[in-house]
């Protein structure tokens, strides 16, 4: 997702400083959903703001603090918020587990220690699904349901990480890895 979509929404829902954008960010847990590489969002407000598409406010001067240089969001701001927002609802880019990769030649690997790692994998799966469902529950009456929605998908697709890494666990712990000419046992679990 676009570092710039994401400034300019937050803008759109009021006029802020980087620190604070930062802070919103970490309260609706984007980490979870967001690539936001580090130092990127300071580059990112820089250039809208050399694009005109957000413009300072003001900057804050207190005691013993560094300043702060208050952010909003401009017309041409919103024109483009909501052309990044359509291109991303309209993204067609594939996405591609990072599993993939090691799992297409899993069978010439050493099946105990894939069985180790995926094991691993799930656990830690399993532990951000619970996160959320935390997070999920404690939002309830703070977000709009699109936002429920969202995590509710990051819950959903956790656990069906969780059920396809499983099947592939089973099978390394059976040493099936290498099998051929057999399909998956899927169960309506």
């Amino acid at each position: 997702m676009s570092v710039r979509l994401v400034i300019l929404g937050l803008l759109m829902e009021g006029e802020k400083h980087p620190y604070e954008i930062t802070q919103v960010m970490k309260e609706r847990v984007m980490d979870q959903y967001i690539k936001l590489p580090k130092g990127s969002l300071y580059y990112a407000i820089s250039q809208l703001e050399k694009q005109g598409f957000i413009d300072e406010l003001e900057t804050l001067k207190e005691k013993n603090r560094p300043e702060k240089t208050i952010y909003r969001i401009t017309e041409s701001g919103r024109e483009e918020f909501q052309r990044l927002l359509i291109e991303q609802f309209s993204s067609e880019e594939r996405r591609y587990h990072p599993l993939y990769a090691a799992l297409a030649f899993a069978r010439q690997g050493d099946s105990t220690q894939i069985a180790e790692m995926l094991k691993n994998q799930i656990e830690g799966i399993k532990q951000e699904v619970e996160g959320m469902e935390k997070v999920y529950e404690d939002h309830i009456s703070q977000v709009s349901r699109v936002i429920l929605h969202m995590m509710m998908g990051i819950i959903e697709i956790g656990k069906a990480e969780i059920t396809w890494l499983d099947r592939i666990h089973k099978d390394a712990l059976a040493g099936r890895l290498s099998e051929v000419g057999k399909p998956i046992e899927v169960s309506d679990e």
